[in-house]
């Protein structure tokens, strides 16, 4: 067979039928709105939360004991969340685990970031995550987060996403000034210290030291009632402040920022939203953290998952702490994350019989990591081969990858944190293009298939 025909024997729109390709396209409209309304691992746990209650789901602290079919709730500060589904089998026989996380590379705002320079007011920024700092430069942003005040009040904030609201920017220099940035390499014309966003640029008349910035106070004080020293106790991210959009004449991917890993935080979600009672137990795990090697509380570094099983078997009647860590041995895994496409602009560092493509379906990446494997889960090829029978016998259209050539790079997932219980593990996710900048690309059919997939896990996975 040719080469174009190669790649349309693989091409998941060539396999689907009219109605799974139309369900395709459904499901990525809800999935759009979900990008658009979930920008930050906050805002992430709430539109959980507020779904899995208008599914029927319970608060697990609510619950006094659980029973096969019971569908509970779990949350941990307000940034890490769980969808659970009690099955027909003992707890302590394991559980299926779908994983993904729902923070994003972005940009924060400094302890203390107010300032005023060459009369303009502007606010200091700490990078999150693997960013091309050029990516945010002369672009719309928009402010989401949360000010706690002295007195413990929550203040929430959500700048620049309204069409006739303000936003925020970070202006880049002008080409005819920019003849010796142009000439560094690309990681250092740009550094973290200059991704200083404007804020304000209007002084008030009242002979103040800094008129632009003391005028900015005013108007948080009169809008937020918050005064410079709250901005120690806040968690202010700087988004994109465009939406998510169809992409292509056939409108047949999705363009949107936050993609990694939000793209299987949601597939996962209306995973288990239609998910029937399994016969193991079913846990969707949405973490944060992930883009800053999952660390913290609210990351796969601690010991939250222990924490939310060890809290269900509690409620079954139970358990010791080896009885936590023995069913969490005999778990199994779905690493939900994605993978990078080969993209015809940059074919050099992909290696195309090993990558992943866009529109060949949802990704079984058997280990992550750097070069020689390092920080990287490397999955067992006993569980890749029921992997595999599962997807098959569910109609579910996948591809294997790895991310780019062996020496050009690198990356890693949450695999490796759930793998160190002992539980088979995988990394299973759509590709992207363009992953990590402000607007990433992804295939309707994959996104598809990725909810298929995890369905299937839930629905079907005995081991």
């Amino acid at each position: 067979m040719s080469e174009i025909g190669e790649d349309l024997k693989n091409n998941a729109w060539i396999k689907m039928n009219e109605e799974e390709a139309q369900g395709a396209y459904l499901f990525a409209d809800n999935y759009i709105d979900f990008l658009n309304l979930a920008k930050t691992e906050r805002e992430a746990v709430e539109y959980v939360r507020k779904i899995a209650l208008e599914h029927g789901f319970q608060p697990l602290d609510q619950v006094k004991e659980i029973k096969a079919g019971d569908k509970l709730y779990m949350e941990a500060k307000g940034k890490i969340c769980a969808l659970i589904i009690i099955g027909q089998q003992d707890l302590r026989k394991g559980i299926n685990l779908v994983v993904s996380h729902i923070d994003t590379p972005r940009l924060d705002l400094k302890p203390r970031p107010l300032y005023e320079a060459e009369g303009l007011s502007m606010l200091k920024t700490h990078y999150y995550g693997g960013i091309k700092k050029y990516h945010w430069l002369a672009m719309p942003l928009a402010l989401h987060g949360v000010i706690f005040k002295k007195d413990g009040t929550r203040v929430d904030v959500q700048l620049g996403e309204d069409e006739n609201d303000l936003v925020f920017t970070i202006a880049d220099l002008l080409p005819h000034l920019a003849k010796e940035q142009m000439e560094k390499k690309m990681s250092e014309a740009i550094t973290g210290e200059s991704l200083n966003a404007l804020i304000g640029s209007r002084p008030e008349a009242t002979g103040a030291k800094d008129p632009v910035k003391s005028a900015v106070l005013k108007m948080l004080e009169q809008r937020y009632g918050i005064e410079e020293d709250d901005f120690t106790s806040a968690e202010l991210q700087f988004v994109p402040a465009f939406k998510a959009r169809h992409v292509g004449l056939d409108r047949s991917m999705v363009g949107g920022f936050g993609q990694d890993d939000r793209i299987c935080a949601y597939t996962s979600l209306r995973a288990i939203l239609d998910a029937a009672i399994p016969q193991r137990t079913a846990m969707c795990l949405f973490a944060d953290k992930e883009e800053i090697g999952s660390s913290g509380n609210t990351g796969l570094q601690s010991l939250v998952v222990e924490l939310f099983v060890a809290e269900l078997m509690q409620k079954a009647g139970g358990a010791d702490y080896y009885t936590v860590r023995k069913a969490l041995a005999d778990s199994y895994c779905l690493s939900a994350d994605v993978n990078g496409a080969v993209d015809p602009n940059y074919l050099d560092v992909f290696e195309k019989m090993n990558n992943s493509y866009l529109g060949r379906g949802v990704v079984l990446t058997k280990y992550t990591g750097s070069r020689g494997k390092y920080d990287s889960n490397d999955a067992n090829p006993e569980f890749l081969s029921q992997i595999r029978r599962l997807f098959d016998d569910n109609r579910v259209i996948w591809q294997v990858g790895e991310l780019g050539k062996v020496d050009a790079g690198g990356g890693g997932t949450v695999a490796q944190y759930v793998a160190r219980y002992g539980m088979e593990v995988v990394d299973c996710g759509p590709a992207l293009l363009g992953m990590h900048s402000p607007f990433e690309v992804a295939s309707k059919a994959d996104i598809y298939m990725a909810y298929k997939a995890y369905n299937a896990f839930f629905n079907s996975f005995t081991g």
